[in-house]
């Protein structure tokens, strides 16, 4: 698997920081949503916003090395045009670049929602305990009522919906200023 590793003698210092960037912007504002939504504290908010962020643009820049090496010779070559130069050769390249931007918005809002579901299981004070069974007439009245975790579970997936959809947005006003 890494028989071949070197360091590059050029660094894409300009994908680095946009990345880095791509951080700074998103982390806050999907804090803010977790904190607005889904009532948690600010911290822990920004502890789910950093750790959901984190792995999610690890796993993709993972997934990305190990793709690439598969990637026919032009679709590499305009890759490194835009990485390096920002600029493309070939005018169809934009078009897989937005759909290949929306395969990748819906990729991470599921790695997202996952991560941040196992979080949330994971963290929380109750942990794998096993919940305690309630007389009768309170599961009765729990039926009726709907499911709690059922509503839990879809606030979760529209709160990360609402977050990543914000971040991307963002991202996208940024990149849409610096190409003017």
């Amino acid at each position: 698997m890494f028989e071949d590793w070197t360091l590059p003698r050029l660094l894409p210092l300009g994908v680095i920081l946009f990345n880095l960037l791509f951080f700074l912007v998103a982390i806050p504002l999907e804090s803010y949503i977790f904190n607005l939504r889904l009532k948690f504290d600010k911290k822990t908010s920004i502890f789910y916003a950093i750790a959901t962020n984190l792995f999610s643009g690890t796993l993709g820049w993972i997934i990305f090395f190990f793709l690439e090496p598969h990637l026919p010779v032009d679709i590499k070559s305009e890759l490194i045009n835009y990485v390096f130069f920002n600029n493309f050769n070939s005018p169809t390249t934009q078009a897989t670049i937005v759909l290949t931007t929306f395969i990748i918005f819906f990729i991470t809002f599921l790695m997202k929602f996952l991560l941040l579901q196992l979080f949330v299981f994971t963290l929380s004070e109750e942990g794998w305990k096993k919940p305690e069974i309630k007389d009768t007439s309170q599961r009765r009245l729990w039926r009726r009522g709907g499911s709690g975790i059922r509503l839990q579970s879809t606030n979760l997936v529209i709160t990360t919906l609402i977050a990543n959809s914000l971040s991307y947005t963002a991202i996208t006003i940024i990149l849409l200023i610096r190409n003017r």
